[in-house]
């Protein structure tokens, strides 16, 4: 093959890669903060996954829930009612920058 076509084909086939590699590739934005970047996000998300476990009627009783972050990590809790001083409540770890479960329980 002729140098000169040669030089054409190499030059088109990039063309076509790289052409092909922006249009295929997913959008993949990441908020700068995570995609949990607050403790209302967190207790939103802990609550989606607890209700179907746990029931409405048992995860509306450990209100207010509460989320600390500790290392990139959300741990979401819920309360005891007022006058119990036995029993457990939810519990759920989220990770802040990609809002994997990372752990779901409850106490006895």
């Amino acid at each position: 093959m002729p140098q000169r076509r040669w030089s054409a084909l190499v030059a088109v086939s990039a063309a076509l890669v790289v052409a092909s590699s922006v249009h295929a590739a997913p959008h993949n934005y990441v908020p700068p903060e995570g995609f949990v970047p607050d403790a209302q996000t967190a207790m939103r998300i802990a609550e989606a996954v607890w209700l179907p476990i746990y029931g409405a009627e048992n995860i509306e009783r450990q209100r207010p829930l509460t989320a600390m972050l500790k290392g990139g990590v959300w741990t979401v809790v819920g309360s005891l009612p007022k006058g119990v001083s036995r029993g457990g409540v939810a519990l759920a770890e989220i990770a802040k920058s990609d809002a994997r479960i990372l752990r779901v329980s409850h106490g006895k």
